[in-house]
């Protein structure tokens, strides 16, 4: 869908309103499709945001494949998540808390009362229904070598005691924003006429679906029925600094032990099996601690163990090899459909599973979530800066152009009025073609100059893209008056792996050299930009960018650095994934300590003089908040202007609706003060 097609319309009309952090929170998130089994309908969940109680609420809906209203089918304000067809297609199970733990419920398509299937002594997560229906698969945080039932008579006993402190023999001791306890996250196979429940991973000290993010895309069940495979990093030790993620095969009903079926040191996962059971189709990394490697489709002729990889490609040039981070089989097997970043987009591939060759099918927006459908038919999801998430079909055997089949933003979107969007390309660092966005600001006026939101993404491998982001969207800032310009610099992904590789053992020198050069073109490109009035705003690597911005150039009016590093040296005994700063300063940094000085921005200190505005979260194990504090101390102890916003309840992101509108409120005006609207 172009662009510009959202844009018609009465722009200026009575009832509307320049976008801001109160309409993204109000949009409904869609995610988690499934289609039926006759391909007749679609069950997906949905998030509200309450801002009363100051979260979200999720709950089932669903609506036709050929389109018509969507209804929702649970109404309890307890959450319901991870819908999951029955195989007779007349039920769907999913996971609700609404008896105070989450557990599994089941309920007619057309509707009524859920009834509880699981009363288990633990929470449960990762859902799926494996093919015939018979058993459930979902995933529970034990002890290993313990049952869930003494498991949960551990913690009883922890909680109850007098004594706080927390020993440890081995790292991790904290991952993302949770202290870790012991237990590990294993697979368990349930039937669900006996409910007899099995641990799929007896004894292993590893985790299934892996922590934080982890789903049930980690696993998968042949189509007879009888094997679950699934990745785990089973390292031992190594756990903090170890990206090497293999695949294990296990009967359902667990009568053997799990057996190792890869010996790849870096990381595979997300097995699929073909429908018809002969092939596994999986991502494989080839390079050993790091996590932003390239991810090949690997296809695994099931009974001999004999493999062949494909290489997703965006294009036929040097650059146009692309890491798919979804892949899901056609309902014939011949084609793999996938998801991966490119050039600023996230497109939906066809992938020939016997040549490789792919084609994009979807290639403007971010697409999430494919689904095959029959007839060749494939249901997705996608977003972009002028929208949240919709639902949508694509015919392959028709070619008609795709049909959208959700509405249910459909009156938010059009209550507020969008910036619109612009991709452009420049010459940056090494003569590479660099790409970036710009947004207009809403109600723009080309007679006019307006100040400028410099937006610098995280990762750092990650990308810009055409999405619509509910932390750090283009919108809320083109709906405050300021055009944002946004550049994927030397180390993002989607432009090939050789551009993403060139951000290790670099991070101040070429990412910084485009994003300069980023800056420089849009002023020079587009002449309602005030190059007078330039804030640089970023998070994560962003934030780190910032602190090195500061005394690297002057200028900028402005600086906001959420969540960024001051000194890598020190950050490395301080942050919980170990392999992501020895891949990308040389080593651990006693062993190679000038990989972490020499682009640590604790260095230019002396040189800082530019008003900062400092966002942390305390909760936030990656990027550690004393990386905060010590940025504003520098900050105050020059006598430099400068703020600090704390949330001591959010992690690395800010998430609670109330935080986010607290944290837009403080950036925008800060912004305002420093550069705002004349």
């Amino acid at each position: 869908m172009p662009l510009v097609s959202l844009l018609a319309g009465p722009a200026l009309a009575a009832d509307t309103h320049p976008f801001s952090v109160r309409d993204m929170l109000a949009m409904d998130r869609i995610s988690d499709p499934r289609v039926s089994p006759d391909g007749q309908s679609v069950a997906f969940t949905v998030r509200a945001t309450d801002l009363e109680a100051n979260k979200g609420r999720n709950g089932i809906w669903i609506v036709p494949t050929a389109g018509g209203a969507a209804r929702r089918l649970t109404s309890h304000e307890a959450d319901g998540t991870q819908a999951r067809w029955a195989t007779d297609g007349k039920r769907l199970f999913f996971v609700s808390t609404r008896t105070g733990s989450a557990q599994v419920f089941h309920i007619s398509k057309d509707g009524g009362e859920p009834e509880a299937v699981t009363k288990l002594p633990l929470d449960l997560d990762a859902l799926e229904v494996a093919p015939g229906g018979r058993h459930l698969l979902f995933a529970m945080a034990v002890f290993p070598g313990k049952t869930p039932g003494e498991t949960a008579a551990m913690l009883e006993v922890q909680s109850k005691r007098k004594a706080s402190g927390r020993l440890y023999d081995h790292l991790f001791v904290r991952h993302w924003d949770t202290w870790e306890n012991g237990t590990r996250n294993h697979l368990f196979s349930y039937e669900v006429a006996t409910a007899k429940l099995v641990d799929l991973m007896p004894g292993m000290d590893a985790d299934s679906p892996s922590k934080p993010f982890g789903g049930s895309e980690e696993y998968a069940v042949s189509p007879d029925g009888r094997t679950v495979v699934f990745a785990t990093k089973d390292v031992g030790r190594e756990e903090a600094w170890s990206t090497n993620f293999d695949l294990y095969a296990v009967p359902i009903d667990g009568s053997a032990a799990p057996r190792k079926l890869t010996t790849n040191p870096a990381t595979d996962t997300q097995p699929r099996f073909s429908p018809d059971g002969r092939t596994l189709a999986y991502l494989a990394m080839s390079r050993p601690g790091f996590e932003a490697d390239r991810f090949r489709i690997v296809l695994r002729e099931w009974t001999s163990g004999t493999e062949r990889s494909i290489d997703l490609r965006g294009d036929t040039s040097a650059t146009g090899d692309r890491s798919p981070d979804d892949i899901r089989w056609s309902l014939d097997g011949r084609e793999l459909y996938a998801t991966a970043d490119h050039l600023g987009q996230h497109p939906l591939f066809a992938v020939d599973a016997a040549t490789g060759a792919a084609s994009i099918l979807v290639g403007d927006g971010h697409v999430t979530g494919p689904q095959p459908m029959p007839g060749g038919n494939v249901l997705y999801g996608r977003d972009s800066f002028l929208g949240p998430t919709e639902l949508y079909v694509v015919h392959r055997v028709a070619r008609i152009a795709p049909v959208r089949i959700t509405r249910l933003n459909d009156e938010k979107v059009a209550a507020a009025r969008f910036g619109k969007p612009e991709p452009f390309t420049f010459t940056g660092s090494a003569s590479a073609t660099v790409h970036g966005w710009i947004t207009r600001p809403v109600d723009f006026d080309p007679a006019r100059r307006y100040p400028v939101a410099f937006l610098i993404h995280g990762g750092p491998q990650g990308s810009f893209g055409n999405n619509f982001h509910y932390r750090w969207n283009p919108q809320a800032y083109a709906g405050a008056g300021y055009a944002a310009v946004s550049v994927d610099f030397a180390g993002s992904t989607g432009y090939g792996q050789a551009f993403t590789d060139r951000i290790r053992n670099d991070w101040g020198g070429a990412p910084y050299e485009d994003l300069m050069k980023g800056l420089d073109y849009a002023l020079a490109t587009y002449s309602f930009l005030d190059g007078d009035r330039v804030c640089a705003l970023g998070a994560s690597y962003g934030g780190y960018m910032i602190n090195w911005i500061a005394g690297k150039a002057d200028r900028f009016k402005c600086l906001v650095s959420h969540d960024g590093n001051l000194d890598e040296h020190s950050a490395y005994y301080m942050t919980e994934e170990l392999w992501f700063p020895e891949w990308e300063h040389g080593g651990p940094a006693y062993d190679t300590p000038e990989g972490y000085t020499k682009h640590s921005p604790i260095n230019l200190v002396r040189s800082w003089k530019t008003p900062m505005l400092v966002v942390h979260g305390e909760k936030d194990y990656r990027v550690v908040f004393p990386q905060g504090l010590a940025t504003f101390t520098a900050l105050q102890r020059k006598g430099i202007p400068s703020k600090l916003l704390v949330f001591p309840d959010e992690n690395h992101w800010v998430l609670k609706p109330q935080n986010s509108i607290l944290w837009h409120e403080t950036v925008l005006g800060w912004l305002d003060q420093w550069v705002g609207k004349r």
